[in-house]
């Protein structure tokens, strides 16, 4: 049947329909009107042929006008034009294109709308694991970019205080220091302390002289040479001009990353040890906080490592306090596979399953432990940066030493400046540099202990953005581990002997942020 045919047959029907008596169906020539009145002069209307069977004919449409109200939520014209494509759906689940009565129930209509199909289920679940573990590669990839750029900015910003705290005869000269030996970079001489030397660093103390004016660079005018200063001599009048413009002394071979020639002898040798056995104790720390100084995540990781360095040091028996470690709250300890565990548990003895020696100069790491509470955080650092206002930043920076006897050593927070300009140093706690090829800040101590737990620093910076300040990076050295592990006794298996050896304890961040 085609359109103009079905037009015309439903043209027809309202002049057919009485309006005297209620009707259920209306036969012409050629087919038969079937039909149920509605709501608001509207009826549900089937159309068969004359030799259908009138009684299934009225059986379908009764099945109709239960659809209807329960497809579109009601008979009223808007509920049905706002459901018609449902309604056409629901009708189709009942009617077969050839104009037969499907053997349907109102539920199993429902059903059939709902189009639930399992393989579907299936297939979306997949394809969303899929998009979940995308994103998460993606998240993971450009955390890994990030840290990496951040460690270098960090490596490149730091490399020039690799000596703190080491001892540096006469070198402190240009720190306006004496001659005496100083403590590293940031010697106790090296700020306004002892001798008449003029002070041509940009380091800066607790109280910041003024800087003097700027002078205008002076130009001479020099023509073209040819043959003049190699690959070699431009970069050196290349650094010396930087260095210049910095009011830093020039660079000098074999000085730090930023020019600073301290006069410290360079790096001897390593030499081989002197002992048969080397007992190192590490500890390893990863801490995410909040801008308000609140610990989200805490991490110990540590690990006691065996390095036999002769013959002698490979039949170590290595004796520890496991009863007073093992019952600590919330440390997890675990053996290297190839350590005999039978041993450890019962006298707290570590050595290799069945008398198999060291290697001798390849370190083994034969125990591990871990700690994931909050309170293994040895200093918070909370950051405020505000807006002023008049195109600057006002940034309030403190730390508070929050472990109970902790001692941190060459104590670097790394702010970001997010601009290359010198900051304006309000008030200050001990000391900091600027790097304005990083745009960076360094805020240094040589010590934190319980004598100078906290500390503030306050400066000015032209800026608007809060986030340019962030993340912050805290660097730090300790010989204080958080696991109170002890080394008892350190024997040879073969004849019970104590093995001389030395050791060494480490506590150090290995991300330490603030964001």
């Amino acid at each position: 049947m085609n359109r103009l045919r079905v037009e015309g047959l439903l043209a027809a029907f309202p002049k057919l329909v009485g309006h005297s008596k209620q009707h259920t169906f209306v036969e012409t020539d050629s087919v038969r009107y079937v039909y149920q009145p509605l709501e608001n002069q509207m009826y549900l209307l089937l159309i068969t042929t004359k030799a259908s069977n009138i009684v299934e004919d009225l059986g379908t449409l009764r099945l109709l006008a239960k659809v209807v109200p329960d497809v579109a939520g009601g008979l009223s014209e808007n509920a049905i034009n706002d459901k018609a494509f449902d309604l056409i759906f629901a009708f189709d689940e009942v009617i077969t294109a050839g104009g037969y009565k499907e053997d349907a129930s109102l539920s199993s209509i429902r059903t059939n709308l709902l189009m639930d199909s399992h393989e579907e289920k299936v297939h979306l679940a997949l394809k969303q694991s899929k998009e979940d573990a995308a994103r998460d590669e993606m998240k993971r990839q450009a955390k890994e970019i990030e840290g990496r750029k951040v460690q270098q900015m960090r490596q490149n910003f730091v490399s020039g205080t690799q000596g703190l705290g080491g001892g540096v005869s006469g070198g402190m000269q240009g720190f306006g220091g004496g001659g005496d030996s100083g403590g590293g970079l940031f010697g106790q001489q090296g700020f306004g302390g002892g001798g008449g030397g003029d002070n041509q660093f940009d380091f800066q103390s607790s109280t910041p002289a003024p800087a003097p004016a700027p002078q205008p660079p002076k130009v001479v005018a020099k023509g073209m040479k040819l043959g003049g200063l190699g690959a070699a001599g431009k970069k050196d009048s290349l650094m010396a001009a930087m260095a210049m413009e910095d009011n830093l002394m020039p660079a000098t071979k074999g000085g730090n990353a930023f020019g600073f020639d301290l006069g410290a002898p360079p790096a001897p040798a390593p030499v081989a040890p002197s002992t048969p056995l080397t007992i190192v104790l590490e500890e390893k720390i990863t801490v995410g906080m909040n801008r308000e100084g609140s610990i989200e995540s805490c991490e110990v990781k540590g690990t006691l490592t065996v390095t036999a360095n002769t013959d002698a040091g490979t039949s170590a028996l290595v004796a520890v306090n496991k009863p007073a470690i093992a019952s600590l709250p919330g440390f997890s300890y675990a053996t290297h596979p190839k350590v005999d565990k039978k041993t450890y548990e019962q006298n707290g003895t570590l050595t290799l399953k069945g008398g198999k020696p060291f290697p001798v100069g390849r370190p083994v790491g034969i125990l591990r432990w871990s700690y994931g509470e909050e309170d293994a955080a040895p200093i918070t650092v909370n950051c405020w940066p505000e807006d002023e206002g008049n195109g600057s930043m006002n940034v309030n920076v403190e730390f508070e030493l929050t472990r109970p006897g902790a001692v941190l050593t060459d104590v670097n927070i790394l702010l970001p400046l997010g601009c290359t300009d010198p900051p304006a140093i309000e008030s200050i706690d001990g000391q900091y540099k600027h790097d304005p090829a990083s745009g960076m800040m360094c805020w240094h101590f040589d010590q934190i202990d319980s004598s100078n737990s906290t500390g503030a620093l306050e400066f000015s910076i032209a800026g608007g953005n809060a986030d340019a300040f962030f993340p912050v990076q805290i660097m730090f050295k300790s010989d204080h581990l958080l696991c109170p592990i002890e080394i008892l006794g350190i024997t040879s298996s073969a004849n019970g002997t104590t093995i001389p050896n030395i050791m060494s304890k480490s506590f150090v961040p290995e991300s330490y942020t603030c964001a």
